[in-house]
């Protein structure tokens, strides 16, 4: 195969834009659909399963590892934060390198490299090495995620993507409740004593069977034309989310001093500099890391907007409720991993619906902004209950808020997913799922670095015992109005998304709408 050859599933018609015929080859068996496809399909959302649980096992573990590894608070804020840190940092590469080099190989280094750090998570021996392994891992979780939607879009015809990215919001609601029950069990279970410590090696034996099958099933496909790694276009993007994550993440354990401000104002300047660059790189050879031509695709440029926004609102909810429910209220791993059930079942079911059933009907942004008022009104009436009861609320009491806010977010993942891509050439579809990713992920540390504004910061240093809980109260309503806030602004943002998602390119034979 040369360097410019594509293989996937389904035709890859000469009249893309950016493409010709000479540029985008299509092996002659690739007529007809690739049975595989499904086992590929297995295969990746097992791993985008994976990379979720990893992320919602570790916050319902948070207090035990706070108390077996003797973390201090800021040590827990960067095993949370770390990963988000680096998974964002590194998912635009990700991207770009699954384009150049293969987005099976890629995936499959990437799952291997997952499952390794997920070892030495496991084993690790003090805090400083755990927070250390959760950046690596967040490094190869970056190399790993953004191949899932690109093999989905480079494999999956265009009439059948809908239902993939129904089955993909089935999955993350599946992901949010697989792990937090998961977490508390293991958590609970204290498997050979080994404390909190199962909740990273569980990884092991999926992360490897992975491996084992996605080299088999999966089908290679890149960018139907050689492309160069954008090593300045890496460095410059990498150096402007650090500056502006590691002020966020740091700012109140060191006291908000002066260079975290200069660093997030100067993080501007490097992004801005990174645009330039960028056009230039494209004029040049073509070969950028960011293709900024997406941004001229309407569903693309606000459905970016979006994804960041949500990921602050989602990064802000689940760290604080966490803390809320285990340290406020005094409730073990296992009450806490329960309580989420019937929000993580909500999302399942919403997101199951929402594409197959309801886009179809009344249009995507409608589905989406319904969405956005279910969980302000989710949001709302969870504080409202929690100011109501106290620290005598019930896990009950809770479900119904939990159910609403379960809805809404279902409501709004899959078709938001569908959306954004629906416009996006094959041959970008590395770079603009590395960049989906990386908004998101950018967004759910900014909302982590925010908790210690919105959250910790009503919480004084010195609590006495009788104090904790009704402090912990007060602050995660003070969190929950901020979460209420950023869902009416996702509301408002959505007016700018076309009111149904354009047609994928493949199947439509129609320019994406522009802006």
């Amino acid at each position: 195969m040369t360097s410019t050859e594509t293989v996937v599933s389904t035709p890859t018609p000469a009249s893309l834009p950016g493409s010709s015929p000479a540029s985008s080859p299509v092996p002659a068996a690739a007529s007809a659909p690739d049975r595989r496809r499904w086992f590929a399909l297995a295969i990746v959302m097992t791993a985008a399963f994976m990379d979720l649980v990893d992320v919602t096992i570790v916050n319902i573990a948070i207090p035990s590892i706070r108390a077996e590894a003797g973390a201090s608070v800021s040590q827990i804020q960067w095993i949370t934060a770390g990963y988000a840190l680096a998974f964002a940092a590194g998912l635009i590469t990700g991207g770009r390198l699954g384009d150049i080099h293969g987005r099976k190989r890629l995936f499959l280094i990437g799952i291997g490299g997952f499952t390794l750090a997920s070892a030495l998570c496991g084993l690790a021996a003090n805090p400083e090495m755990l927070v250390a392994s959760r950046f690596l891992q967040g490094g190869m979780a970056a190399l790993m995620v953004p191949q899932v939607l690109s093999i989905v879009h480079a494999t999956f015809p265009a009439e059948e993507r809908g239902k993939v990215f129904g089955l993909f919001g089935a999955i993350v609601g599946l992901g949010a409740v697989s792990g937090p029950l998961l977490g508390a069990l293991l958590t609970e279970w204290n498997l050979f004593g080994l404390e909190w410590r199962p909740i990273f090696l569980i990884n092991l034996p999926v992360g490897i069977a992975g491996l084992i099958l996605g080299s088999r099933y999966i089908t290679e496909s890149k960018a139907p034309r050689a492309l160069k790694l954008d090593l300045v276009g890496v460095a410059l993007v990498t150096l402007g989310l650090l500056m502006l994550l590691y002020p966020l993440t740091r700012g109140r354990e060191l006291g908000w001093p002066l260079w975290g401000y200069v660093s997030m104002a100067g993080a501007f300047v490097v992004l801005a500099a990174l645009v330039t660059y960028e056009k230039r790189k494209t004029a040049r050879d073509g070969s950028p890391l960011i293709e900024l031509s997406l941004f001229r695709v309407k569903s693309f440029a606000a459905g970016v907007a979006v994804q960041t926004v949500f990921g602050i609102g989602l990064g802000i909810f689940f760290l604080v409720w966490t803390m809320y429910m285990q340290v406020g209220l005094g409730w073990r791993p296992l009450k806490a991993g329960l309580t989420g059930v019937p929000f993580s079942i909500a999302v399942s079911t919403a997101a199951g619906l929402s594409v197959q059933k309801l886009v179809p009907r009344v249009g995507g942004r409608t589905v989406l902004q319904s969405g956005a008022l279910t969980m302000v009104a989710g949001v709302l009436l969870y504080l409202w209950e929690a100011g109501r009861y106290g620290t005598a609320i019930a896990p009950w009491q809770m479900a119904l808020p939990l159910v609403v806010m379960g809805l809404g977010m279902g409501l709004i993942f899959a078709p938001l997913t569908d959306m954004v891509l629906s416009g996006v050439p094959r041959e970008h579809a590395g770079s603009a799922s590395g960049l989906i990713n990386t908004v998101q992920q950018m967004g759910n540390a900014l909302g982590l670095g925010l908790v210690s504004v919105v959250f910790f910061n009503e919480i004084p240093d010195v609590l006495r015992r009788e104090q904790v809980g009704p402090v912990f109260v007060d602050a995660f309503q003070h969190a929950l109005g901020w979460v209420a806030a950023i869902m009416a602004l996702i509301f408002l943002l959505m007016f700018a998304l076309p009111k149904r998602g354009a047609q994928h390119l493949e199947g439509a034979g129609e320019e994406p709408e522009l802006v």
